[in-house]
């Protein structure tokens, strides 16, 4: 059906336009006018070559950052290749067309040059819209995580969809997308964070379990100065929120144990490991732990820095 509807010309998503003239053809046939049920029918499971100028954007497209230097290798590709893939478009009525998806790659063929896209045009509805944007860019791994809670969001908000909803839409279990969505209570450094990569999704989601946000900013500083792992996040909050036993020792020796908390937490801070403090009779040891041997070296380094 595609070879035969990419031979037919203008005609072929234009009707009212004459494909050996190029003049406009006098409407005859009342059922044959622009959005009537005969032209949608024409106009959907098939693909066209279509003036970019006729494309109008997805209102709905989750992705908000595109990566200059890709999208100009993308560019240059299409200038010798063309486009392989097609992008998806749906027909809102005569010569205009809303994309689907694939904006990058409409942005990579305008920037080559192209006056026309290869285009798969289907039905869907604004709820549609949003799913498949966001499905096509969870399958390419184009987005990321806030930007896919944000996606997720819109459909709940929009759509009037429950998280389990959502989650059969796009393809996940309801626990991934409950995790997703409670990224987006980050505070906005966190968030910022993330899309740019300075931070993981492993550590977000470590960072959503402190409930107060001035330590969530504070372990997060931490986390990206210290290039913390997120298994060393996560021993970090464990720290935090261990409960202290209450204890009738005297005032002494509380204090004493007091001050060597704190000390234990200024070197764990200061290494970003795990450490220890063993008092003894006479003096005491401390015991620093690292996982791996790039850990050691990393440890190592900070140890000379302080020499130095």
């Amino acid at each position: 059906m595609a070879k035969k509807v990419l031979g037919r010309g203008l005609g072929a998503y234009f009707p009212d336009i004459d494909s050996d003239t190029g003049k406009k053809k006098e409407q005859t046939d009342p059922d044959s006018t622009p959005g009537s049920p005969a032209e949608l029918r024409e106009r959907v499971n098939v693909i066209l070559h279509i003036p970019i100028d006729s494309i109008r954007l997805n209102p709905h497209q989750p992705r908000t950052d595109f990566d200059t230097i890709k999208l100009q290798e993308l560019s240059d590709s299409i200038k010798l290749h063309g486009l392989i893939q097609p992008v998806t478009v749906r027909h809102l009525g005569r010569d205009r067309f809303e994309l689907i998806s694939g904006e990058r790659r409409l942005r990579a063929t305008r920037m080559a040059g192209m006056e026309t896209i290869p285009s798969f045009v289907r039905e869907a509805n604004d709820e549609q819209m949003i799913t498949f944007a966001i499905i096509e860019n969870i399958q390419r791994e184009e987005l990321n995580p806030i930007e896919v809670a944000l996606g997720y969001q819109r459909l709940i908000d929009e759509c009037d969809l429950k998280q389990e909803e959502v989650a059969q839409r796009v393809g996940r279990n309801r626990t991934t997308v409950t995790n997703t969505l409670r990224l987006l209570n980050l505070p906005a450094a966190i968030q910022q964070g993330l899309k740019t990569g300075k931070i993981s999704a492993g550590h977000a989601r470590t960072l959503v379990s402190v409930d107060d946000a001035e330590k969530q900013e504070e372990l997060y500083q931490q986390t990206v100065e210290n290039e913390l792992s997120v298994r060393q996040l996560e021993e970090l909050v464990r720290l935090i929120g261990k409960p202290r036993k209450k204890n009738t020792k005297p005032a002494a020796v509380k204090q004493q144990e007091f001050e060597y908390r704190e000390i234990t937490n200024r070197l764990r801070r200061t290494l970003a490991t795990k450490v220890n403090i063993r008092k003894k009779n006479k003096g005491g040891e401390i015991k620093i732990e690292y996982y791996s041997d790039d850990e050691l070296e990393r440890l190592l380094n900070l140890f000379d820095s302080i020499r130095h």
